[in-house]
């Protein structure tokens, strides 16, 4: 009886401190603390072991120095369109409303390579536009090129020495490992339907002059989703502006058995009948947080009824959560949110 007791006792001590070290923390940040506004698309996610990443900063910080970001390790971008590469930046926390906060420019760097730049983070995202930020960053810090990240055994080791850039494409696997840590988090670039074009004002003016005088964009490649298999188990599915397309299921699903998807929304992005389908009958994801709504989609913390969220709410057959701005969520390896929902 003793012996079972204290195994027992054992068992309990160990369910109860680890378990909440072995979730993976989601923190999206946004324009307006608690609430899930029109322009949100960042989202921090932490690793048990430690790894920080951060995905496509978009519009949603007040600078490279905001202390919500804390430590970064990595920055993923989805794609260059301004909204996501972050052609702006917020004038303030909670400036202006929830369908419309107040940005200024950011100038001709962008919030990615000057987040990237001030948390001497590794670049995640295809060759092509890390090429480009690569240069931004270049701009901003007045040195030598900036090199694709140190391998060994195709793992690179986080934090990094220098602001670095993988040299992956669609399909590629960058691997990070924290200090210390017996296992790595993959991020896999996946397949986006959409488009790829920077704005003008981040590039040269002769290169502008070139571009405007036909109407033209600048492609730096395709656009990207990505698949990021964390140390619990977790397999999270991030979108990016895509919409629906046959890779879902083949890869997303069939393959890298994606159990939790980070969704955008809006007309760029999917309608609801679409994202529903693409959810539900292809990735299939135990849970979906929703992000990216072009729309206010709460108030007071609440979701407003009216929203074209609240109809894809209904129509979701996982477990649906919006980002909320500065909520952390906390999921499992199953794809299921423990704490935070």
């Amino acid at each position: 009886m003793k012996t079972a007791y204290a195994s027992a006792a054992l068992a309990l001590a160990l369910a109860a401190s680890p378990a909440i070290a072995q979730n993976v923390k989601i923190t999206p940040v946004g324009s307006h603390p608690g609430e899930l506004c029109a322009n949100d698309r960042a989202t921090i996610f932490e690793d048990p072991t430690g790894v920080r990443i951060l995905y496509d900063v978009a519009h949603n910080v007040t600078g490279a120095d905001d202390p919500r970001l804390g430590e970064i390790h990595l920055v993923l971008l989805s794609h260059l369109h301004g909204d996501h590469i972050g052609d702006q930046k917020l004038k303030a926390l909670g400036a202006g409303t929830c369908a419309n906060s107040d940005r200024v420019p950011a100038g001709p760097n962008s919030m990615t390579a000057e987040v990237a730049a001030a948390k001497n983070a590794a670049l995640v995202m295809t060759r092509n536009i890390s090429a480009l930020i690569a240069v931004k960053v270049q701009n901003i810090r007045g040195g030598k090129p900036i090199p694709f990240c140190p391998r060994t055994a195709d793992v690179t080791n986080v934090p990094v020495a220098e602001v670095c850039r993988s040299s992956t494409d669609l399909g590629g696997v960058f691997i990070a490992k924290a200090p210390n840590a017996s296992l790595g988090v993959a991020i896999t670039i996946v397949y986006a339907s959409h488009a790829n074009n920077v704005p003008l004002t981040l590039l040269s003016e002769a290169q502008r002059a070139a571009l405007s005088t036909d109407g033209a964009g600048l492609d730096f490649g395709p656009p990207t989703g990505f698949v990021i298999k964390f140390t619990n188990g977790l397999t999270a599915y991030l979108s990016g502006d895509t919409g629906i397309h046959s890779e879902m299921k083949t890869v997303v699903s069939d393959y890298h058995k994606a159990n939790l998807a980070l969704l955008n929304l809006g007309p760029n992005a999917g309608t609801v009948a679409s994202s529903a389908h693409a959810m539900n009958e292809l990735v299939r994801p135990a849970s979906v947080i929703l992000t990216h709504p072009n729309e206010a989609v709460t108030e007071g913390g609440k979701l407003r009824p009216a929203s074209q969220a609240a109809a894809l709410v209904k129509q979701l057959k996982g477990t649906a959560h919006l980002a909320i701005s500065g909520r952390t969520m906390e999921f499992d390896g199953k794809g299921k949110c423990v704490a935070g929902c």
